[in-house]
């Protein structure tokens, strides 16, 4: 039975009633190739989206009630409220997420003007910082504007779901993930400046190498980690470096600047932070050069110091990711590894020759489960389009 069907007859068999109106949607998760915890620092970002997602059966109800129920989180059962209440709810779980959008949307001024009900369903590993989700606020956020035949691009429904994450659910992210989840293009990664939004996509010709996503199963939750701790320590930073420097952010100053102004900072901790996020927009955009030159050698070489960065300066790698990437870059026909996403657990991504794949899996899987006594997951990461109907 195909995934559509199989859905379907579970969202009958869960909501108890069938329509014609039922509609499969799909949104992706995302991987960052580069720039990471730039994102809130004004600087570049480097993501694509991915063929893991979600998906979602979605049909509009003739009441103001919304039902929704997630696959991924059954033990949660069916989430019931009302256009009316929309408060954010702990109990709520996962579906704070949904709600959120549909709350920034009507904030907005948008009109929803009857309920819906909807099932999604993952193939995203859960807590894995692959945006699960801001795969699920983008998704939801197609499905009320197809539904309710709203006026705003799919740029401006990233804005509204950083929007929601930030306010509603109160984890104040970067705008990349729903970024690149909802301008995601098959076969291109986004070359997002996230101070401007100026955008542009840059084909990704892997020739022999594939990325390989790399699970650490260590999952994370950003409003509990130290995720926000680390942008507060970005804002700390700043604002010392605007006494001697003109500046809106940090991705403004060139390496040759920070080293310049930054003994203004005289916090060690400060100047790590600052160093990072500086020299991590530097790789960034040297890393869309290299790419479009072909030159999967550097690029390899850039990722693998954008991890240096992430553990040394920034301190979110962790045992687990550092265990990950370590062995990777051990193992035959690996040009370059990193963590991807916030850190403190989740996935890294590693560059490897085709035909050394499977050994690849095989050796670096064995190391990190005698190392850290649990087994890593392991993804091929094709790369994708954005949100649609299916």
């Amino acid at each position: 039975m195909e995934l559509k069907e199989k859905l379907m007859t579970q969202f009958t068999n869960i909501f108890k009633e069938t329509s014609d109106a039922m509609q499969l949607y799909f949104a992706p998760g995302r991987i960052n190739l580069i720039g990471e915890h730039t994102d809130y620092n004004g600087g570049h970002v480097f993501p694509c989206a991915i063929t893991l997602g979600t998906y979602a059966i979605a049909r509009p109800r003739t009441d103001h009630n919304l039902r929704f129920y997630s696959l991924n989180f059954e033990e949660q059962g069916i989430i019931e409220t009302t256009l009316s209440d929309l408060t954010y709810t702990p109990a709520h779980n996962w579906a704070n997420y949904p709600k959120g959008v549909l709350w920034t949307f009507m904030q907005e001024g948008y009109s929803i003007t009857h309920g819906m009900d909807i099932l999604y369903y993952g193939n995203i590993p859960n807590g894995a910082g692959l945006s699960s989700s801001a795969s699920i606020e983008v998704l939801t956020a197609y499905i009320a504007r197809d539904i309710f035949n709203l006026d705003f691009d799919m740029r401006n429904a990233a804005l509204m779901c950083q929007d929601s994450e930030n306010h509603y659910n109160g984890v104040k992210c970067g705008i990349m993930d729903q970024f690149a989840i909802a301008m995601g293009k098959k076969n291109y990664a986004i070359y997002l400046d996230t101070a401007t939004l100026e955008y542009k996509y840059v084909p990704l010709n892997l020739e022999n190498h594939t990325l390989v996503i790399m699970n650490t199963n260590k999952q994370r939750k950003l409003g509990e980690s130290k995720y926000n701790e680390r942008r507060a320590e970005c804002e700390t930073a700043l604002k010392t470096l605007q006494t001697v420097t003109d500046i809106q952010s940090l991705g403004e100053l060139s390496l040759s600047d920070f080293n310049r102004y930054s003994s203004v900072l005289k916090d060690d901790i400060l100047i790590k932070r600052a160093r990072h996020a500086v020299s991590e927009n530097v790789r960034t955009a040297e890393a869309v050069t290299v790419l479009e030159h072909n030159d999967l050698i550097k690029f390899g070489e850039l990722m693998t110091a954008s991890h240096v960065s992430l553990r040394d300066d920034y301190k979110v790698t962790g045992m687990e990711l550092d265990t990950l990437v370590s062995t990777a870059l051990k193992q035959p026909g690996v040009l370059g590894a990193r963590m991807t996403g916030a850190g403190f657990g989740g996935c890294a991504i590693a560059l490897v020759k085709a035909d050394c794949i499977d050994d690849f899996i095989a050796n670096t899987g064995r190391e990190y489960l005698e190392t850290i006594g649990y087994s890593a997951d392991f993804y091929i990461a094709d790369i994708g389009n954005g949100p649609c109907k299916l």
